[in-house]
């Protein structure tokens, strides 16, 4: 699919920087596994804000690599910004409380996990567009990445019953998340990268909403206040990372 958009877009799909191609698309598949695992294993909006705690990854890593070099003025103003990381984290442990009473604890550290690979992933997307990689071609590279893992974890695990009624639907499924990976690459790729992660957080209000009235998940209050703690950590993140690094990847490309 990716390739056909490429060419009708009339983008090349050489490459000057294969092996960053490659390890986005190794953390990319990798926080995918792990994410589909949780949504397998845990309830659909808990497993969606597990992921989307990559928003919170990113500013922590931000802070982290900023108090590491010394950055001048900036090294020393970060406690507000490490304060809402915090409760992003504090928040984790509210949401995965439930989730241990229901011995899914393996699968709230994969879902967790799922977070800190899709942090890896975006940030290797903001690297990508500073060398000048057109968002097809990373998008197409990432796509070539599931289908070499999908193969071999076939060929490990065995394929399962076919049945042509569900089959259909990966037909949609494919494209519209093909779709999404465009739309969430041109997003960090043009666009201030913390304000993107927090425009994210719209997924888990739909994830929510289909958890409840779809699949009749129950969500605990603590798992509630939990979400809106990571929500609410993730914005406030973005707000004040935006006033201290204005600067967004598409200004430096």
């Amino acid at each position: 699919f990716m390739g056909v958009f490429a060419r009708a877009q009339g983008t090349s799909l050489r490459t000057a920087v294969p092996m960053m191609h490659a390890w986005r698309a190794a953390v990319g598949v990798l926080s995918l596994g792990a994410w589909f695992y949780a949504i397998a294993h845990l309830p659909l909006a808990t497993a969606m804000t597990l992921n989307y705690m990559s928003s919170v990854w990113i500013a922590a890593f931000l802070v982290g690599g900023a108090l590491l070099i010394n950055r001048g003025p900036q090294s020393g103003s970060q406690g507000p910004l490490v304060m809402t990381v915090l409760a992003g984290f504090i928040g984790v442990v509210l949401m995965l409380r439930p989730t241990i009473a229901q011995n899914q604890a393996f699968a709230g550290l994969v879902g967790l996990m799922s977070g800190i690979g899709a942090a890896f992933a975006y940030m290797q997307v903001m690297a990508l567009a500073r060398t000048g990689e057109p968002d097809v071609r990373t998008v197409f590279y990432f796509a070539v990445g599931t289908v070499v893992a999908g193969g071999i974890a076939m060929a490990l695990v065995g394929l399962s019953p076919w049945n042509w009624q569900h089959a259909l639907w990966l037909l949609p499924v494919g494209v519209l998340a093909s779709l999404g990976q465009l739309c969430m690459t041109r997003a960090y790729s043009r666009g201030s990268t913390l304000v993107v992660a927090s425009l994210q957080y719209s997924g888990i209000i739909f994830a929510a909403l289909y958890s409840v009235l779809l699949f009749g998940d129950a969500i605990s209050a603590m798992g509630w206040l939990g979400m809106a703690l990571i929500v609410a950590s993730g914005i406030g993140a973005t707000v004040l990372r935006s006033r201290a690094a204005p600067d967004s990847p598409a200004e430096d490309h």
